[in-house]
């Protein structure tokens, strides 16, 4: 079978929670800002406290999932983002940021477990030629999370009276991701287990993953890729409401329309890669970025607001390609390497303090000029792959 159609619907609704609570982010850094009248840098603390989660977790919990396996792993995720959520109702009511801070911290440790779990499961769910489309697949799934969670938590958070009630769609999401949770303990979802379990460190997954050029330069392109992405989503908000002078209710449109961009393209994108490598599609959709990012950075029309939406056509293949390039041949090291990938989605925490500081210095539309620069490190990884495929293809022929 080319496809396990069952398990992957079960992985894929998984991804349209864990979409939300990442979209979240991108609601409730500028809430954030707002409730507790920060700066842009303190501000940021929002992706830092949601990322800094990879750089301690992603091995300790691929370890968790050698040892259990897939099946317990994603009811772990989603019963910690439960606990995560239900956080944000104390740190309301005592107005703590620290405390909404750690919440975050703890649904991130959920959905880096997702991460670390539900894509190597969906990669196998099937024939690995079809790997690359089952990933973009669960994937697409998370990009509808993200496309009806602008919108929709916007007006829970702000609400009639415009007081800011930041709490309130956590409290939606736990609930939801708990139920999940109880629903996929009584399913017959596979319980794959990887097979090695042994060398566990950091250290030695780094030093191992050298055999495996796509791999070791994979982690360090998706290290840029989501530092591009949360400084892109995250101060989408703030960029529209201060170069624009959009109301929050109008940017909050925006939003949803960015992430629509992505999930239409999304499906072009699993189309295209029956006829187009993933290293090529890289290559074409991260130029397409970087001309984006130029046009958002150096003009001030009435466009501007539709090159965010450009933007999430030509970010909407980017996460689920890197990551399914990255590991991709990888066999028995696969868990492993799904542990390194997952570690350097720290970028997201590093970016967006620098693109803060230039926000705070110079303006929010010259920092955009943060994770252009990452796109370029992107393209050139695609170049990398492309020259691969390519020469696979070659060798096959004599």
């Amino acid at each position: 079978m080319k496809h396990q159609w069952k398990p992957l619907l079960l992985v894929a609704y998984v991804f349209l929670f864990t979409g939300s609570i990442i979209c979240m982010n991108d609601i409730l850094l500028p809430s954030m800002k707002d409730f507790f009248h920060l700066s842009y840098v303190q501000s940021s603390f929002v992706q830092q406290s949601f990322y800094l989660v990879y750089l301690i977790f992603p091995i300790p919990l691929a370890y968790y999932i050698s040892r259990y396996g897939y099946k317990v792993g994603l009811i772990t995720a989603l019963t910690i983002c439960s606990v995560g959520a239900a956080c944000f109702l104390p740190a309301y009511y005592f107005k703590s940021y620290p405390l909404a801070l750690t919440a975050l911290f703890i649904i991130s440790t959920g959905v880096a477990l997702v991460n670390v779990a539900a894509n190597p499961l969906a990669a196998l769910l099937g024939d690995p030629s079809g790997s690359h489309v089952r990933v973009n697949f669960v994937q697409l799934f998370s990009r509808i999370g993200y496309s009806v969670t602008p919108i929709l938590a916007t007006r829970l958070i702000y609400g009639e009276n415009k007081a800011i009630t930041f709490h309130i769609p956590y409290l939606i999401i736990g609930t939801g991701t708990l139920l999940l949770a109880i629903f996929i303990a009584f399913s017959l979802l596979p319980s794959f287990k990887p097979e090695v379990v042994k060398g566990f460190t950091l250290f030695n997954i780094i030093k191992e993953s050298r055999k495996y050029p796509q791999l070791f330069w994979g982690a360090i392109t998706m290290f840029f890729y989501m530092g591009a992405e949360s400084c892109t989503a995250g101060f989408f908000i703030s960029y529209l409401r201060t170069v624009s002078h959009f109301t929050t209710d109008h940017t909050a449109q925006f939003l949803t329309w960015y992430y629509v961009a992505a999930i239409v393209m999304s499906l072009v994108g699993i189309y295209l890669l029956q006829y187009i490598s993933p290293g090529k599609l890289i290559v074409l959709f991260g130029i397409g970025m970087i001309t984006m990012y130029v046009l958002a950075v150096t003009t001030n029309t009435s466009f501007n607001p539709y090159y965010f939406i450009g933007m999430g056509v030509f970010i909407s293949i980017m996460f689920p390609s890197i990551f399914s390039l990255s590991i991709e041949g990888a066999g028995d090291f696969t868990e492993k390497g799904s542990a390194l990938v997952n570690t350097a989605i720290i970028g997201g925490a590093v970016f967006p303090p620098l693109q803060a500081a230039l926000a705070d210095s110079i303006g929010i539309q010259v920092s955009y000029i943060v994770p252009c620069m990452c796109f370029v490190i992107i393209v050139m990884y695609g170049f990398f792959c492309a020259r691969i495929a390519a020469n696979k293809v070659l060798s096959s022929k004599f």
